[in-house]
């Protein structure tokens, strides 16, 4: 008899790219969200909105059969809904490619509603450099022609990449808004435990001093990723990532506090058998309808034993027939 770890990695590869032994469960979950199926092809979309260097873990995901139309079809909504946002948009300033135009404002004393009394500080981003902001300063940077970024104080980040393609900064710690209106995966952002790409438009990203974050979504979706794991922020969801562990399992952030917090609990590895089954237990009690994004990411992060429970609780929104 097969291992319980060599039983789950054959169910994760038919998970992931339909190898391996047919796992029951998602069998059933295939046909009955077969009706939903696109049966026209993806629009082809330009040359120039294909990232000059394909991220390999878009690459993976591309490939994968769960998810080919459901990710073409994210990038579309979203970027038609970044379109109708922009086009309410004060007009964008245009700046040079390489280096990035900063404005760094002091104001510890200054109300969030009033300018009076704020000092402002042009400077310039360039490749390989560090922009910190300290307890009394902010800055508001202009991602070249493609967005801006606002720097909470105590952040530090570090200009990656930039000119004509993709743009990349590494935030080491502290926060950022970013608003993007860049065609998706033009705009990445490294932190010392996952790797956040842009896929439209608005998002805050926050690092602590562990490494550790949080990832909020405003408006379109933002991808989070780090050594095969990989999550799906939607506007108004939230996703942890750790240093240890990489990208969480998003969630809507109208989600009950025992939803949450249970949630978190099986993104521990240090809990115990009895304590994983209470909190999945937990959270199929308390998932609603629109959570069952939430627990479409849990399907890859629980056992091959676990799986079974949250396939059988989204019947209650997906009808299942059997195999």
């Amino acid at each position: 008899m097969a291992s319980e770890p060599q039983t789950r990695a054959t169910h994760d590869s038919y998970l992931w790219d339909g190898s391996g032994e047919p796992d029951r469960e998602i069998q059933r979950l295939e046909l009955a969200l077969g009706r939903f199926r696109q049966s026209q092809l993806a629009p082809a979309l330009p040359a120039i909105l294909v990232p000059a260097q394909p991220l390999r873990w878009w690459s993976h995901i591309a490939l994968n059969p769960w998810t080919p139309r459901l990710a073409a079809a994210l990038l579309v909504l979203s970027s038609i809904g970044c379109g109708l946002w922009l086009a309410r948009s004060p007009s964008r300033p245009a700046v040079a490619r390489n280096g990035w135009d900063v404005e760094v404002i002091s104001a510890a004393q200054q109300s969030e509603s009033s300018d009076a009394g704020v000092a402002k500080k042009s400077e310039r981003l360039e490749l390989g450099e560090t922009l910190e902001t300290n307890a009394s300063t902010k800055a508001s940077v202009a991602v070249a022609e493609i967005g801006r970024i606002e720097v909470e104080p105590m952040t530090r980040l570090r200009l990656l990449q930039s000119g004509a393609g993709r743009k990349r900064i590494a935030l080491d710690r502290g926060t950022i808004h970013a608003t993007i209106w860049a065609p998706p995966g033009q705009f990445v952002v490294d932190t010392p435990s996952a790797v956040a790409v842009d896929l439209g438009c608005m998002y805050t990203l926050h690092v602590d001093d562990s490494g550790s974050g949080l990832l909020r979504t405003t408006l379109g979706w933002v991808g989070f990723h780090r050594d095969g794991h990989e999550s799906f922020i939607p506007a108004g969801a939230a996703c942890p990532t750790q240093v240890k562990s990489g990208p969480g399992t998003p969630y809507f952030e109208d989600a009950s506090d025992g939803f949450r917090s249970a949630l978190a609990q099986l993104g521990s590895s240090e809990l115990n058998r009895a304590s994983r089954k209470s909190a999945l237990d937990l959270v199929l009690r308390e998932a609603r309808k629109r959570d069952a994004f939430t627990l479409w990411h849990l399907l890859p992060r629980v056992s091959t034993g676990e799986r079974p429970s949250v396939t059988t609780a989204l019947p209650r929104w997906f009808p299942l027939r059997q195999v």
